[in-house]
């Protein structure tokens, strides 16, 4: 067959597969198109954390689309437009832009602090609603914009109460610290070292890596020869399971606590066996005990598999956003905005509700512990959601 002929046939075949074909996407069905977008780290060393966002928020825009929803009397297709941010803050910066310039209707995200921060200018003078559900440094929600939501507790909530945690329950009375330099884990550490501090523990140290970094040997070489009780890390899962096997290869007997970004499946995966016996910290209830967090986690891991750590909270701001959306009966920003701010819902993780700031109204925080390869829930801290 000559290849004239080949590629008449192939032309003819193709034109009639697109014919017998149904259309695929909401443009040919008239829906209206509403695009939130979300941005986490979705390569290098945080990517399953990213991922587990994505799949949260992807898992909200699923529900809402099987609802049929109408906003202004049409039908709404949710669009997720999904970037990843590689953790960096430039990067952040770009993909910030690039949703403007897509017109989105909100974000949810990004996953860390560093990149949710200086995102958060680029919304704001946008206009366009963001919601962050991973990111807990206490100074995006204090920058006076009125686009910034948060729907996990911040870490001046966190390492108050693991400050407390260290003294009333691990009876340390020494501590040394050890943070990434990241807005996320140095911004943790000096909330727990100031509430560390007023609690009555002594800090010995307070060391500093980077968030590329994996030898600690030498940091941990300067903390072992202080002997503390209790070695704190602020930082990310990457790192912190690695660095608990340096810690048991060096000898070094002191108890470990580290706060969200190291409470996680993978911490577990990285750290091995050496990783018994260490503590970590979640903002909120443990997912079993959130007041609808069995059927999510049934439901979740059916589709997407365990669970990381921000899922469920990615799917509750995913929510607000929505359901402002339908209270405002507009897709349009500038209308929805005023609602997003008074909204009030019962979500996966807790009652959904934000106080002046942008906050969360209330939340706690859960200590868990490794114990037989998994996290074991210790103690919800600060009250009652």
């Amino acid at each position: 067959m000559s290849r004239l002929s080949q590629a008449l046939c192939l032309s003819i075949a193709t034109l009639a597969l697109m014919a017998c074909s149904k259309p695929d996407g909401p443009a040919a069905s008239g829906d209206l198109v509403v695009k939130i977008g979300t941005s986490n780290p979705l390569t290098g060393p945080q990517a399953h954390l990213g991922k587990d966002n994505e799949n949260g928020t992807r898992m909200a825009i699923d529900d809402a689309n099987a609802k049929g929803i109408t906003i202004g009397g049409r039908k709404v297709h949710f669009e997720l437009v999904s970037e990843d941010d590689a953790a960096d803050p430039k990067t952040g910066t770009i993909v910030a832009q690039k949703f403007v310039d897509m017109q989105v209707a909100g974000v949810i995200g990004h996953l860390n602090s560093g990149t949710t921060i200086p995102a958060s200018r680029i919304y704001a003078d946008a206009g366009i609603p963001q919601i962050a559900a991973s990111a807990t440094n206490p100074k995006y929600t204090h920058q006076g914009f009125k686009t910034a939501f948060r729907v996990i507790p911040n870490d001046t909530k966190q390492g108050l109460e693991l400050g407390k945690f260290a003294v009333g329950k691990l009876g340390a009375k020494t501590v040394a610290i050890i943070d990434d330099t990241t807005q996320y884990g140095q911004g943790l550490a000096n909330q727990f070292e100031e509430a560390a501090k007023a609690a009555g523990i002594t800090v010995v140290t307070h060391e500093h890596t980077d968030d590329h970094a994996t030898d600690f040997r030498a940091i941990l070489t300067n903390v072992k020869a202080k002997a503390p009780d209790l070695i704190f890390y602020g930082g990310m899962d990457s790192q912190s399971g690695p660095m608990m096997k340096q810690i048991k290869a060096l000898g070094v007997t002191s108890k470990f606590l580290t706060g969200d970004g190291g409470c996680s499946v993978e911490f577990i995966t990285l750290s091995g066996a050496d990783g018994e016996g260490a503590y970590c910290s979640m903002p909120g209830m443990p997912v079993e005990k959130m007041p609808l967090g069995p059927d999510f986690k049934q439901r979740f891991n059916a589709k997407y598999g365990e669970i990381q750590d921000y899922a469920p909270y990615c799917y509750d701001a995913t929510n607000a956003l929505i359901n402002a959306m339908q209270k405002a009966d507009s897709i349009d920003p500038a209308k929805y905005l005023p609602v997003l701010k008074t909204i009030a819902f019962q979500g996966v993780t807790t009652n959904v509700q934000f106080d002046d700031n942008g906050d969360i109204q209330g939340g706690v925080i859960t200590v868990f512990k490794i114990h037989d390869g998994k996290l074991s829930a210790q103690e919800t801290l600060g009250g009652q959601q």
